[in-house]
């Protein structure tokens, strides 16, 4: 295996904690989306940039560390982390745009169309999406492989996924009564939970092995991980969270937290932690960097 100078190079399948394994799946990612950005000038790919910067790229090391568990070496994953993180970002930017959420603050900086304007972010947003399947084409592995990894990332990233459930969630906003418990946890599997999921299961994707006890991980992280983001806005502060908080309790929204109480939605949250770390027992002690993102989840304060 050379560095693509002709130099051999030591594979990078070693095992990391969870801090180290984090910080290089975000270097990696961005490694991935700065380079495919390299030499465009212009207010888009500098607000492409931008909104890449600063987040913890939790769900590239996801891809990353999945992919890991099997023996794939993390630069070989390197094209789908970096994917995930910039449709992510797109993501972001859309959602927080006045038309949406209408958000200041992202990542305890200006939104992107704030710093700039509606339309460089919208741009911006719509050039990132594109991009996360341009990269994720870049994938080593095979290309049936490669091809099922685009087609769920479409599926997760659109209306049955991430799209859908963003337009339950802002219907909700103005329906007649609050959502229910059930349809909560329904709206966030697409909203929050398709993408985390998609990311979980890419390794086994790439190997060519079975997804599901990758993708039991990734569907108990992606509820908790939501969960979690409720308890935020009630308890964290802006400063800290990096947003706007309150936001859900002034606009009269149900969430997890109001439905169960702090406590409850607390203990739901420790559960599907719980139930994720268990999923990941077939795989032994390769997988406990992702059993300590699952315990990471329920204790960041952003």
């Amino acid at each position: 295996m050379t560095d693509g100078s002709g130099q051999e190079r030591t594979a990078d399948i070693a095992p990391l904690g969870f801090e180290a394994a984090l910080a290089r799946a975000a270097e990696l990612a961005n490694g991935q989306i700065s380079y495919a950005l390299s030499g465009v000038p212009g207010p888009v790919a500098a607000a492409m940039r931008y909104a890449v910067e600063g987040g913890k790229a939790l769900r590239a090391f996801m891809v990353i560390e999945g992919a890991r568990v099997f023996g794939i070496d993390r630069q070989h994953a390197a094209p789908a982390a970096g994917a995930i993180e910039a449709l992510h970002a797109y993501s972001l930017v859309h959602d927080d745009l006045p038309c949406m959420d209408d958000d200041d603050m992202r990542r305890g900086k200006p939104t992107v169309h704030r710093k700039w304007d509606e339309t460089t972010a919208v741009l911006a947003g719509d050039a990132l999406q594109a991009l996360a399947f341009q990269l994720v084409t870049h994938t080593a592995c095979p290309a049936d492989r490669r091809l099922e990894l685009v087609a769920g990332l479409a599926v997760a990233a659109g209306l049955r996924g991430m799209v859908g459930g963003q337009a339950r969630d802002i219907a909700a906003e103005s329906a007649a009564k609050p959502l229910t418990l059930e349809e909560i946890t329904a709206l966030q599997a697409g909203k929050t939970g398709a993408l985390i999921s998609w990311s979980c299961g890419a390794g086994a994707v790439m190997a060519g092995e079975s997804t599901g006890p990758l993708r039991r991980y990734g569907n108990c992280l992606g509820l908790a991980f939501q969960i979690w983001d409720d308890v935020l806005d009630v308890e964290g502060d802006a400063a800290t969270v990096g947003k706007a908080v309150g936001k859900d309790a002034d606009r009269g929204k149900a969430t997890f937290v109001s439905l169960l109480g702090m406590e409850g939605a607390k203990a739901r949250a420790q559960e599907l932690v719980h139930e994720a770390c268990t999923s990941l027992d077939v795989y032994g002690d390769a997988a406990d960097a992702l059993r300590d993102a699952a315990r990471f989840v329920i204790s960041r304060r952003n």
